[in-house]
């Protein structure tokens, strides 16, 4: 007589989201980083949420980033270029119980799939969307992206990008989004905190992973992650807690008539209690789009959370939708339409 397992008491570990497949990144990119820390958050969320393996969907477009399905032990598709989002709107609104990751790259996601990911933000589909944004095209060879900073010499800007960049924190914000997050990939611990707080939001959760390209566009983001300048260049924002940073913890953000501004603690009669404090839960979007937009050297990049805020999913407004059609619908089958209105029969 066969054993049957009762599968709803079985804890599931990183072990059962590791693939058996070789991962083929370049030494010392940004992306293993990432890989280990979602491969750590899966179990966490399964157990949250009371998932199993199963439950869980990995969807990519095109991009270094895109090889992500392989190199995890899910349902995954590897769809085509900047189409992760629509790929994944059909899965979830089919079937609403599964929980659906979208790895994209700041090229996958804002050049060919720009359209796609303004209306997952504005659309609050509930999945949960990691951006990598290492600020170049890796996979093709090292062209300048939507994201390129403004002057910076690649193989298709030999002069100089002319082109004024996508902020993706404003794009989101812009797009009416409900939830934005920024870390780094050299943060192991605060990617598995955010990654965890981006998956139980219930909506479109879009979360901007500044990720290293060690062949085409190395140290891009040293500012904001290297050892000896993160400290007075990122800060990293907690709800309910004053906007601090800085190697001592001297630093803060206040808000100076319509403008932000860092001050010194101690300075000018300045107290903590001066501080802005981080609410990411206020509908109002002014302070979200400030704190998205800040960059050094005048200000820190933001990290950590920065917005979310409670919303109808679009996927639960469809099967509400549906619920009601199949409640009042006087139509319960196909005959049932097909014989409505004026009918007759053929001889």
């Amino acid at each position: 007589m066969e054993n049957k397992i009762d599968t709803k008491d079985l804890v599931l570990t990183k072990k059962d989201f590791e693939s058996d497949q070789m991962v083929k990144w370049c030494p010392g990119c940004g992306d293993h980083a990432i890989l280990k820390s979602v491969e750590a958050v899966f179990p966490v969320v399964g157990k949250n949420l009371g998932l199993k393996a199963e439950d869980f969907v990995v969807v990519s477009g095109i991009g270094c980033s895109s090889r992500f399905p392989y190199y995890m032990n899910t349902y995954g598709i590897h769809g085509i270029h900047g189409r992760p989002a629509p790929l994944a709107m059909g899965i979830k609104l089919f079937n609403p119980r599964l929980n659906v990751w979208i790895i994209s790259g700041d090229g996958d996601s804002m050049a060919i799939g720009g359209n796609h990911f303004i209306h997952i933000a504005r659309r609050n589909l509930d999945v949960t969307y990691l951006m990598f944004n290492n600020k170049i095209y890796g996979l093709t060879k090292g062209q300048y992206s939507p994201t390129t900073p403004k002057g910076q010499k690649t193989k298709t800007s030999p002069q100089g990008s002319f082109e004024t960049p996508f902020n993706p924190g404003e794009l989101v914000i812009g797009a009416r989004g409900k939830f934005f997050a920024r870390v780094t990939d050299t943060n192991p611990r605060l990617m598995q905190a955010v990654f965890t707080e981006a998956a139980m939001h219930k909506g479109a959760s879009i979360v901007e992973v500044l990720q290293n390209c060690v062949i085409f566009n190395n140290k891009i983001h040293a500012l904001i992650t290297g050892r000896d300048t993160k400290d007075d260049n990122q800060i990293v924002l907690e709800a309910g807690k004053p906007m601090i940073f800085g190697k001592n913890r001297d630093k803060g953000i206040i808000l100076e008539g319509t403008r932000l501004k860092v001050v010194k603690i101690g300075e000018n009669g300045i107290t903590e209690n001066d501080l802005l404090v981080h609410d990411p839960t206020t509908e109002d979007a002014g302070i979200h789009m400030m704190l998205v937009s800040m960059a050094p050297p005048e200000f820190p990049a933001a990290m950590g959370v920065i917005r979310s805020v409670k919303a109808p999913t679009l996927d639960e407004e469809v099967w509400k939708s549906i619920e009601h059609e199949k409640a009042t619908s006087p139509f319960k089958t196909v005959d049932d339409l097909l014989n409505s209105g004026n009918t007759w029969e053929i001889d």
